[in-house]
């Protein structure tokens, strides 16, 4: 499409540039509607994998943590018993009942010190036990999770294959044919799309109302939107008005350039 000066263009012009902008635009909205809810479905799965994934992660580092702490424990376990040996020991060899009294104790208060880390040993195993029971319930909607990924992303990959190559020609003639449309005008037609949720922003005057409006446009209004002299928008959806006339040439043109 050649490009044109935008000082050069019509008014006519410029509403045949936009309907024309719609036109393709209407088509790859299409398009896409075609996919329905799957591209939030995946992106959905996503999310809840990543979020899942992390979870896992998470609960591994703290077992890691408790595996950490059942090792120190078990050393601590034989460091008391070494010190008991110890012990025992210089009670075959003190000279006096004061001594083997003092070693008596330090004996029991490491016969403690082993039951308490016995104690901790058995906690951190049993929260151990339940982490990697949480672990396991994980993985298992981790898997299940995936190959509902996998399903929805392959019924995804094959509606957007089927229309991959018209998809890609009509993304290169909208680009092709905003370049000639004033930068204002055409910010102001996506603003109007964007707003709009079936992305309707040029319509045709069709029996007396703006396409896909209830609202009747006045008469005289009718004909300043026939003349074709000015950007006119209905009042109640903000849309830009074109004729009836000037919209079926344009269907009829763009047909043809589409092969729609």
């Amino acid at each position: 499409m050649a490009k044109v000066k935008k000082s050069e263009i019509s008014i006519e012009d410029k509403l045949r540039a936009l309907y024309d902008l719609q036109l393709i635009d209407s088509r790859l909205d299409e398009i896409r509607n075609t996919r329905g809810e799957l591209p939030l479905e995946v992106e959905d799965l996503e999310d809840d994998i990543a979020g899942l994934e992390k979870r896992h992660q998470k609960i591994n580092e703290e077992i890691q943590e408790l595996d950490k702490e059942v090792k120190s424990r078990k050393e601590a376990i034989k460091h008391s018993e070494q010190l008991i040996k110890k012990y025992g020991s210089q009670q075959d060899n003190v000279r006096n009942n004061r001594e083997f009294e003092a070693l008596s104790k330090e004996v029991e208060y490491q016969e403690l010190e082993i039951q308490l880390s016995e104690k901790r040993i058995k906690e951190f195993k049993a929260k151990i036990d339940h982490k990697n029971e949480t672990i396991a319930s994980i993985d298992e909607k981790l898997t299940s999770y995936r190959d509902h990924l996998s399903h929805k992303k392959s019924e995804l990959d094959k509606i957007v294959k089927e229309t991959e190559k018209e998809e890609n020609n009509l993304m290169q003639k909208a680009d092709e044919f905003a370049e000639n449309i004033d930068p204002r005008l055409l910010k102001a037609y996506k603003k109007i799309r964007a707003a709009l949720k079936n992305g309707l922003a040029v319509v045709p005057v069709e029996r007396g109302a703006s396409a896909g409006s209830f609202f009747t446009i006045p008469p005289q209004r009718q004909m300043e939107i026939a003349l074709r002299k000015k950007i006119i928008t209905d009042e109640h959806s903000g849309r830009i008005l074109v004729d009836a006339e000037l919209a079926a040439e344009e269907r009829k043109k763009m047909a043809d350039i589409l092969g729609l």
